[in-house]
C-alpha cells in the first residue's frame, strides 16, 4: 500500500429493475423515502440516494440505481453498463426485489490502487471519468469501470472512487455526504464471505482497506443498517 493512499467505503450499491421499486423497496425494507440523484447519461442509469455515515464510515452512502429506460445513450458510450448492470444473472436477481449488489471504495489516489490491485493480478479497469449533474451544481468523479462491466468477486472487491477533477484541491468538496441530510439509517457493519477470501483480504491490504469483515464461504456481501424498523441486513447472496 501507498503510505500517502486513504481509502474507505463511499458507498452501497443496492440494484433494482426500476427506481420506482427501488424507493418502494427502501420504504418497506428500511423505513425512509431515499433522497434525490441523478441520471449517468455515459451508462443510461439513474439513481436515488441517502446518507448511512457514521463516525467510522464518514463518507457513507446508499445507491439505489437503475437501467433508465428514457436515457438516449450516446454512440460513442460503453457497450456494457457498470456494476454488471446488463447481465442477465443479476437482472434475474432483481427482477422481483432490489438487492445489495457491490460496494465502492473512495481512494486518495485511484491510479495508485489500481496499481495495487494489478501487483495483486487483479485487473479492476481502467479509470472512467464521470458526471452528473445536481442541485448543488457538477459532481465529477473519476471510478474504475472494466469494459466488460464486471464487478468481480461476486462483487465484494470494491470499484475505486476518487471524486472531483484529477487536479482538483478539495475532491471531497462536492461529494453526495455534503448535500445529504440525515437519513435515520446509518451503516453498522459490511462484513463479506467468499470462497476465495484470502485473495480479497490480500486486495483489501493493498489498497488500504480496513473495517470489512472477511471470512471464507459462500458469496455474500451482508451490510447492517439501523433504520426506523429496526436492524436490517443486506445481503447479496452471491449475485
Amino acid at each position: 500500500m501507498v503510505a500517502s493512499m486513504k481509502t474507505q467505503i463511499d458507498h452501497l450499491v443496492v440494484v433494482a429493475s426500476t427506481l420506482a421499486l427501488g424507493v418502494q423497496w427502501c420504504e418497506a425494507t428500511l423505513g425512509i423515502t431515499p433522497g434525490p440523484g441523478g441520471e449517468h447519461a455515459m451508462y443510461g442509469t439513474h439513481n436515488r440516494l441517502f446518507k448511512i455515515a457514521t463516525p467510522a464510515n464518514p463518507l457513507a452512502y446508499l445507491e439505489i440505481i437503475a437501467i433508465n429506460p428514457e436515457a438516449k445513450r450516446a454512440a460513442n458510450a460503453p457497450t456494457r453498463r457498470w456494476f454488471d448492470m446488463d447481465d442477465a444473472a443479476l437482472q434475474a436477481g432483481v427482477a422481483s426485489e432490489p438487492r445489495l449488489v457491490h460496494f465502492v471504495a473512495n481512494t486518495s489516489d485511484i491510479a495508485s490502487a489500481r496499481n495495487a490491485l494489478k501487483a495483486q493480478g487483479i485487473d479492476r479497469g481502467p479509470v472512467v471519468h464521470a458526471s452528473r449533474h445536481s442541485r448543488r451544481g457538477l459532481l465529477q468523479w473519476q471510478i474504475s469501470v472494466r469494459e466488460d462491466g464486471q464487478r468481480l468477486f461476486n462483487g465484494a472487491l470494491p470499484s475505486l472512487i476518487q471524486w472531483g477533477k484529477p487536479d482538483d484541491a478539495e475532491p471531497l468538496r462536492l461529494h453526495p455526504r455534503n448535500s445529504l441530510p440525515r437519513s435515520g439509517v446509518t451503516l453498522q457493519s459490511i462484513a463479506v464471505t467468499h470462497p476465495v477470501a484470502d485473495k480479497l483480504q490480500a486486495a483489501y491490504a493493498a489498497i488500504g482497506l480496513a473495517g470489512v469483515a472477511t471470512e471464507a464461504g459462500p458469496a455474500n456481501i451482508v451490510a447492517t443498517l439501523h433504520t426506523p424498523k429496526g436492524v436490517v441486513r443486506l445481503e447479496s447472496h452471491g449475485i
